[in-house]
């Protein structure tokens, strides 16, 4: 099979995807539960800011789960798409995020966010 083939019924889904939302989190578990740590983290971090964002639970889908660390040439999950681009995977959100660049990152996209203190968040997702 050939990774980068147009005609990969896998990669048209992912595709159609990241180009049908503005944002879009592939991760392990839902955005209400979590399946891994660094998935987690990416939750953390989109709830903090206030990030509207699609998530895609790879472990409901073998293929895209393999799929998708193809198609972005990214050997890990989660991972962050954002008006279609890839973005980066746990540690790149984790260091956008401590050095203060991931929200200018969403603004730059036309992105809302909506920044809330730590606590405020701790109560989001739940439900």
């Amino acid at each position: 099979m050939d990774a980068i083939s147009d005609n990969n019924p896998v990669y048209e889904r992912i595709r159609e995807t990241v180009s049908g939302n503005d944002v879009v989190v592939f991760m392990k578990g839902t955005p209400v539960f979590p399946q891994c740590g660094f998935s987690a983290l990416v939750v953390q971090v989109m709830t903090l800011l206030g990030v509207q964002f699609k998530g895609i639970n790879v472990l409901e889908d073998p293929e895209v789960r393999d799929g998708i660390k193809a198609f972005s040439d990214w050997p890990t999950i989660p991972q962050l798409y954002v008006k279609g681009e890839f973005v980066g995977g746990c540690d790149i959100i984790k260091e956008m995020y401590e050095a203060g660049e991931i929200q200018s990152f969403f603004d730059s996209k036309g992105i809302a966010t909506q920044p809330q203190a730590p606590e405020q968040a701790a109560g989001q997702g739940e439900g």
